[in-house]
This record gives structure tokens, C-alpha cells and sequence, in this order.
């Protein structure tokens, strides 16, 4: 990924320039933002849009003859019911469908935790679509690949193997994550931008602000509750996706206005990761952040 050599800054704004990004009107954002913006109703349009995006690339897919490899995230998640009863009212083939997930929780000594687990992805995914899918559509497990902790190439050498990605489906975290690839924060190591859009499959330690977020979001506050370190795939393989859709829904908290304000407007930075997807080549054409209008909506900060 040479386009991205010599770049090893991080860039911010003025302090006005930060309050006009807060404040943009929604219908503006996209022609503030240099990644396509879409703001959609409502929640519900939202996750029904990323079912019918996902299901759409299968149909199309399978109609050329083609495989579809997609990474995808547990989280967002709502549109998983969704996506499965769209397959199986639809009938649609899966023995060709390749489906590489973001991340997975560790436990302390880094070992997966079981799908028994509260927090598992693995065992949410089983039973919000996996379980719910018609046996007869054909999906092949050993072609549901999750990030492994004894064998971090495995996903990327398995990716370049298949010819790569067609799409990668996910959200921004508290601070601008995708997947877990966190912003790299440490006094005694240096990071440039080109070295982190580089980033293969790895194990990281979950920064404190995601603990925090995740905790409130996931095991009601019980930080206790919540396995300390992740498998993640890296920038790499999201940045060399054919096309990348982030869905952002800021839920009861509404933690992610400015999240995906910055992440749409303010200029590339390793503080907030999905900003650095602005550097790929054709970023208006290839990557979309789309949310619903309260999410989109600017911040008026004010005492309640």
C-alpha cells in the first residue's frame, strides 16, 4: 500500500473549525466529508438497509458465478435477524459465501473466551443468525473464519488467497475504532499512519475508554464482566476491501454524534482511526458511513 508512504503525522483542527464540525447540519455532512455520507430515517431503516446491502451482494454474486467475501462485525448487530430472514424467504444460495469476522474477545492469557461466554461474539453470532438461517441454503462452516489467537495469519493469507475482499461491513467505536484496531496509545513507541494502515491480524489489550463504552453498553457497567483483551483484523485488509460500508446508530446514549462526525469530517488522524479511511485512493466512491438522522444530527452542548 505505497499511496500511503511518507504520511506519519497526525493532524487536527482549530478549535473553531472542531465546534463547525460539531455543529454542520446533517444534509451537509457529505459535501463537508471526503468518504460518501448517507443519512437514512430512523434506526430501523438503517439495519434494514445493511441486511438488504449484504444480501444484495450475494444474490448479485451468485448470479455471476462469483464468490462473496465479506468481513463483517458483531456490532452493529441488528441487521443479522434481519439478513437471515431475507435468505430464507428469498432462498438465497450460501455454499459460495465466504464471511470473515472483525474481532473476537480474549481473556486475560489472551486465549479466545468460549462461546458460553456473555460477551462471545462467536456464541451471539450463533444464535442471532447462524441458528436462524434455513439449513438448506448451505453455508459452509469452515468458511466463516473468525480472527484465530494461535495462527494471526491465517485470515489475511486466506483473504490474499481468494483474491480479496468485495466488502467490509462495520461500525466506529467510542473513539473512532474499526474492528479493534484501537488508536495506538504508548509514550515508548513510535506509530506513523502508513505503519497502522498496514496492520496485519494481531492481539491487543482493549484501550480504557473502549472498556468504558463497552462495559456500559454490554455488561451494564460491570467492567469485571468484560474480557480485557481482543483478536482483531487489521487496517490492511479493510483498507484493501473493494468497498467499505460503516453503519453508525448511537443507540439510548447517543455516544457516536461525535464519533461519526469526525470520523466524516475532520482530517486523517491516529487518534480516531476511521478518519484514515479518507486516504484510500477512491474514498468517495468506495467508502460510505451511513447513519440515521438522530445519530447524524449536530451537537448542542448545554447543561440539562
Amino acid at each position: 500500500m505505497s499511496k500511503f508512504k511518507g504520511i506519519t503525522t497526525h493532524q487536527t483542527v482549530s478549535d473553531e473549525d472542531f465546534r463547525k464540525i460539531m455543529s454542520v447540519p446533517a444534509a451537509e455532512i457529505d459535501s463537508h466529508s471526503n468518504v460518501k455520507v448517507m443519512i437514512v430515517k430512523d434506526v430501523c431503516t438503517l439495519y434494514d438497509k445493511m441486511a438488504k446491502s449484504m444480501a444484495g451482494l450475494i444474490i448479485k454474486n451468485n448470479r455471476e458465478g462469483k464468490l462473496t467475501k465479506m468481513i463483517i462485525p458483531v456490532g452493529p448487530t441488528p441487521q443479522y435477524p434481519v439478513l437471515a430472514g431475507i435468505c430464507n424467504r428469498e432462498k438465497i444460495c450460501l455454499k459460495d459465501v465466504w464471511i470473515f469476522f472483525m474481532d473476537e474477545y480474549l481473556d486475560w492469557e489472551s486465549r479466545a473466551v468460549p462461546k458460553s461466554h456473555p460477551m462471545s461474539f462467536a456464541g451471539y453470532m450463533d444464535k442471532n443468525l447462524f441458528s436462524l438461517l434455513d439449513s438448506s441454503l448451505g453455508i459452509n462452516p469452515e468458511q466463516v473464519v473468525w480472527p484465530n489467537p494461535y495462527d494471526l495469519d491465517y485470515n489475511d493469507n486466506k483473504i490474499k488467497e481468494l483474491g480479496g475482499i468485495d466488502i467490509c461491513y462495520g461500525g466506529i467505536g467510542y473513539h473512532g475504532h474499526v474492528a479493534f484496531n484501537e488508536p495506538y496509545d504508548t509514550y515508548y513507541k513510535r506509530m506513523t499512519i502508513e505503519k497502522f494502515l498496514n496492520s496485519r491480524t494481531r492481539i491487543i489489550d482493549l484501550n480504557s475508554d473502549t472498556f468504558v463504552i463497552n462495559s456500559l453498553c454490554g455488561t451494564g457497567g460491570n467492567c469485571y464482566g468484560l474480557p480485557p483483551k481482543a483478536v482483531t483484523i487489521g487496517m490492511k485488509s479493510i483498507m484493501s476491501a473493494k468497498r467499505i460500508e460503516l453503519y453508525c446508530d448511537g443507540g439510548d446514549l447517543n455516544w457516536q454524534l461525535a464519533t461519526f462526525r469526525i470520523a466524516c469530517m475532520h482530517p486523517p488522524t491516529l487518534d480516531r482511526p476511521a478518519t484514515l479511511l479518507q486516504l484510500h485512493e477512491n474514498p468517495k466512491e468506495v467508502v460510505a458511513l451511513i447513519a440515521d438522522e438522530i445519530t447524524a444530527s449536530p451537537i448542542k452542548m448545554a447543561p440539562k
